[in-house]
């Protein structure tokens, strides 16, 4: 893709602000998760419950030992009790930091409206929550301009609180400057040994136009075995649609400064069809590789970020 479809626009009105700024991520990611597993009972997983860190279906073949028969006396449903050591998963998430992430620019990041590290810092900390619920080991990266945090996979309590802290900090941290995705991926590629659940929030802009590289890079975290989940992080009705009103503008790339005076009108047809081209052969490079690839609209919620996360835990 040329510069052009790196191209962001700068600033917000003011009145677009809501007032229900972010002041406890914790407590947010608490109410998401708990929102979520209410909504489960609606759902296709409606076996799944508050508890279903405990459980596990029943396989036929396997010893009939375990078998929770008071939970089939309540869902007609065989589940088998899984014990501590057998629920714990080891999982990594991954969030790219750099200047493109920053977009749509805000003054302060509010519930109602976020911008793509905000989305995906309340994201993460919702998947940090569920984790907790099914006793997962979690562990972060985060980079930017270089491997800004590292925090291997622990399960305790205080670890959790250490994580969601540094995700707060992303909620009040400004665009720096590039990014080059595919070093980084590389690097904690090498940091993750034993085999995890790994999930990679960016929107998978970079400065350097060689797509190979950042390819390579994903199949590198699949080395080891890992199961690799793909959260392609965009505002769908800016970054995709292209909607803004005919009027001058000038874009600027916010990681590379460069600008550009046009009438949105103007591109908008090559633009989407050039973007369109661009998550397609997303899709299919992670089809190849076996990553599990889920296109994320920033203005949609989380349900499909934790719904991944309990379809993939339960392939894994």
């Amino acid at each position: 893709m040329s510069n052009l479809f790196y191209f962001r626009i700068m600033g917000i009105e003011l009145s677009q602000l809501k007032d229900s700024e972010i002041k406890n991520l914790d407590l947010l990611a608490k109410q998401v998760v708990e929102g979520f597993i209410t909504g489960m009972h609606k759902s296709p997983f409606h076996g799944f419950s508050v508890e279903f860190s405990e459980h596990k279906l029943y396989n036929k073949g396997e010893s009939t030992r375990h078998i929770d028969w008071k939970l089939f006396a309540k869902t007609e449903k065989l589940y088998t009790k899984k014990y501590e050591e057998e629920t714990n998963l080891r999982c990594h998430i991954i969030i790219d930091n750099s200047s493109s992430m920053h977009y749509p620019i805000k003054s302060t990041q509010q519930l109602n409206d976020l911008n793509k590290i905000g989305f995906s810092a309340v994201a993460a900390a919702s998947l940090i929550e569920i984790l907790k619920k099914q006793r997962d080991a979690v562990g972060l990266s985060i980079y930017s301009d270089t491997y800004e945090y590292y925090a291997p996979e622990k399960g305790s309590e205080r670890h959790r609180k250490l994580l969601v802290s540094q995700l707060e900090q992303l909620l009040i941290s400004k665009a720096t400057s590039t990014t080059e995705t595919y070093k980084y991926l590389h690097e904690i590629a090498e940091k993750i040994h034993r085999r995890s659940l790994i999930f990679v929030f960016t929107d998978m802009f970079q400065t350097n136009k060689d797509h190979e590289e950042l390819f390579n890079a994903l199949r590198h975290l699949k080395h080891n075995k890992h199961e690799v989940i793909l959260f392609h992080t965009y505002d769908k009705q800016l970054e995709v649609n292209f909607n803004f009103d005919n009027t001058p503008k000038k874009f600027i790339d916010i990681e590379t400064k460069q600008e550009i005076n046009i009438y949105a009108d103007t591109v908008k047809d090559n633009y989407k069809e050039s973007i369109e081209l661009f998550f397609k052969e997303l899709k299919n490079k992670c089809l190849q590789y076996k990553i599990s690839y889920v296109p994320v609209d920033i203005n949609e919620g989380y349900s499909k970020i934790l719904t991944s996360y309990l379809v993939s835990r339960n392939k894994f």
